[in-house]
């Protein structure tokens, strides 16, 4: 009796393993959703996104990134996001313009893959963000960690 559970343990432990694994493989298709009229497209029914253009649902909620523009200017502010973003491990930027900016974000178990989108608003002094998985339904609040990460930086930036 042990002896099967044991095998039925290990079954089903390899069945996960490879469930994520094809997950990981599978989050690796596809692309951000980019500007829909304008903003950031709105985060799907799961959890595991958040946006500052989707403010729907509350657990999905999040700030944009702020800054003075009477310190720094947009597109200083636009530039100095864009190399704290391309010096995060794991993240491939994917396409950016004047106003937008899509990167890939990979874990390292499996590979998950999440998009991480910014679009800059002058008139606003902000930057709009969403960080959202491609797959599964949870992301444990790994998406929102680190967006908060990210504007932790993009404050001390300008701290100096």
């Amino acid at each position: 009796m042990i002896k099967f559970a044991l095998v039925f343990l290990v079954a089903l432990s390899l069945v996960g393993i490879g469930y994520f694994l094809y997950l990981g493989r599978a989050s690796q298709s596809g692309k951000a959703p980019g500007l829909v009229s304008g903003n950031l497209a709105p985060c799907p029914a799961t959890p595991n996104c958040v946006s500052s253009d989707d403010t729907s649902d509350p657990g999905q909620a999040i700030a944009a990134f702020a800054f003075d523009s009477k310190a720094v200017a947009p597109a200083e502010a636009w530039s100095r996001l864009q190399e704290i973003v391309n010096s995060l491990p794991g993240v491939r930027v994917v396409e950016v313009s004047d106003e937008y900016l899509s990167a890939e974000c990979r874990s390292r178990l499996f590979g998950f893959v999440d998009d991480l989108e910014f679009h800059l608003r002058p008139d606003s002094s902000s930057i709009a963000v969403r960080s959202a998985s491609r797959v599964g339904h949870s992301d444990l609040g790994a998406n929102r960690k680190r967006v908060e990460n990210l504007r932790a930086q993009f404050q001390a930036a300008f701290s100096r």
